[in-house]
């Protein structure tokens, strides 16, 4: 079976936005539009948060995803064209992603399981810093530190939140995970590390009755959390497409160049 008829069966998906929308209807009408449990392909069409939520749903399927700006910010995305999208689909590139596991236990003794494609987030909740304990393979690496929170990067979201933090950014290709502390307090001057995607990660919440902490995997929240999980997931594997010359790889570098 050649590479072109693998992607002849396409699933499109969009975002609520106008422009999004008249993209689904000009490419359903041109290629068709197939249920995304019978596809080869899914066509994403929108933003990075599509992206990213076209990503969770079919975390588990192996299918690969193909995504088109027709959205706000589109760092995931590739341009939009109508034209000839099974031979641009046949020629694209493949990414491997494998997303975070955070493993939250809250106040409570309840446990949240949430996959995150870009970013496990500590935050205090309210004006108080939060006062957080690091370990890392069961070792203590960091007694105490106070900050707004911390966060936990993949490459894929390392030019996501992690940059806004003054995290590093990552190659896509690297075993590596970002270990990037908001707004630190204390120890001031402490960038963060960078782990590799084997670590196992647990951040303890120290004081929280006092200084209480919500964790984020991307868009699923726990609230008054007294312990933070967090590993890579070698058991998923998402395969991302993209044009050739506009790989993640390649727009990753560039984000290091600033252009």
């Amino acid at each position: 079976m050649s590479k072109s008829e693998r992607y002849d069966r396409i699933a499109f998906v969009a975002s609520a936005g106008a422009e999004a929308q008249a993209a689904l209807t000009q490419l359903a009408g041109l290629y068709g539009n197939h249920d995304p449990a019978e596809a080869d392909v899914v066509v994403a069409l929108g933003g990075d948060g599509l992206m990213l939520q076209t990503l969770h749903q079919h975390m588990r399927s192996g299918k690969p995803i193909y995504g088109m700006h027709r959205g706000t910010v589109g760092f995931l995305m590739n341009e939009f064209s109508a034209h000839d999208l099974r031979t641009r689909l046949a020629a694209a590139r493949e990414s491997l992603i494998h997303p975070l596991l955070m493993r939250a236990t809250d106040v409570h003794g309840v446990v949240h399981l949430h996959h995150a494609i870009n970013e496990v987030a500590l935050f205090r909740q309210t004006h108080q810093a939060a006062r957080l304990r690091i370990l890392i393979d069961e070792h203590e690496r960091m007694p105490e530190l106070i900050a707004d929170g911390i966060l936990v990067a993949t490459p894929a979201g390392s030019t996501a939140y992690n940059l806004s933090a003054q995290g590093p950014i990552l190659p896509i290709n690297a075993a590596l995970l970002a270990l990037t502390p908001i707004s630190a307090f204390r120890p001031r001057r402490w960038r963060g590390a960078l782990l590799p995607n084997t670590a196992y990660v647990v951040i303890e919440v120290l004081e929280g009755d006092k200084r209480p902490v919500a964790a984020v995997a991307d868009h699923d929240e726990a609230r008054d959390v007294r312990r933070v999980e967090v590993l890579s997931d070698k058991t998923i594997s998402m395969r991302m497409l993209f044009d050739p010359g506009h790989s993640l790889e390649e727009r990753i570098l560039r984000e290091q160049f600033g252009y």
